[in-house]
């Protein structure tokens, strides 16, 4: 059987390498994973292909996670209610859009014993990836507050729930720290090859106890979390989200459960590679 990755560009992926290490794990020998970059012009074509018997899904990465949506025959209510496909399903010939973003993320924050029940969670951005976010942290009960430069992107995402918009001003900054019992950067700021950047307004001091999660995982180590781990808070990297969103995502294709050890092997491995390049 046949998977493939729908975004673009594609080069510096790392879930080619975390997928076949997966399926490598579980023994499906006569499965593969293909990274497809498909511009966006291409992307009905691309879906087009999926309906083929020998595939059973793929996974969709930026930019089209919401503008794969009307090329799908219906999604889970996951999708439905994040607005956002980042995993195709097969279903009786019909291909269903579903989300695993938002529980991958759940998931890695559970393995970092975050707890958010009745606590304050400031997200960093208001596009498309900060709806996984919002949604999974409304879901489980946090108070969700928003900081973005482009207030009427961030206003679309009220309607996931009850969240708060802060303005990406100094003052917006300051009261929007506040006492967060956990930062989530859901911007691209400071990722590969943009590794000096950091989304967190200079002069801003970190919110002491918050913990620091940062969705960019290349580089490895980003400037948010070493800034969040010099002033002494714990800090990690959006790794664990993506190795759990992608386990997920296969446990769905394939019934089996994966061995969430062996990708963030192949993850890691990857980003070393990829660092070599740059």
């Amino acid at each position: 059987m046949q998977l493939a990755l729908l975004g673009y560009p594609l080069a510096h992926s790392v879930s080619p390498a975390m997928h076949a290490a997966a399926l490598a794990e579980l023994g499906l020998t006569d499965w593969a994973y293909q990274p497809w970059p498909v511009a966006p012009d291409d992307l009905p074509a691309a879906v087009t292909r999926l309906r083929a018997p020998d595939y059973a899904g793929a996974n969709v990465t930026v930019p089209h996670k919401a503008a794969v949506i009307p090329h799908l025959d219906g999604l889970t209510p996951v999708a439905q209610a994040i607005g956002a496909v980042n995993t195709i399903l097969k279903h009786e010939g019909r291909l269903l859009g579903h989300n695993t973003d938002a529980a991958g993320l759940l998931a890695d924050l559970y393995n970092h014993a975050v707890k958010l029940d009745r606590r304050v969670v400031l997200v960093l951005g208001g596009g498309g990836v900060a709806r996984a976010a919002v949604a999974a942290c409304l879901g489980v009960g946090a108070r969700v507050r928003v900081l973005a430069r482009r207030r009427a992107q961030a206003e679309r995402l009220c309607a996931l729930g009850d969240i708060d918009i802060y303005d990406w001003t100094p003052l917006g900054w300051l009261a929007a720290c506040d006492g967060p019992a956990l930062i989530l950067n859901a911007t691209s700021v400071g990722m590969a090859p943009n590794v000096d950047a950091t989304p967190w307004l200079a002069g801003t001091p970190f919110p002491p106890q918050a913990f620091v999660y940062d969705l960019v995982y290349n580089p490895p180590r980003t400037r948010l979390t070493l800034a969040a781990e010099a002033a002494g808070l714990r800090a990690a990297t959006g790794l664990g989200m993506l190795v759990e969103q992608g386990a997920l995502a296969l446990e769905r294709w394939t019934g089996r459960t994966v061995a969430r050890a062996a990708m963030r092997r192949a993850a890691e491995a990857a980003l070393a590679e990829l660092g070599v390049r740059h």
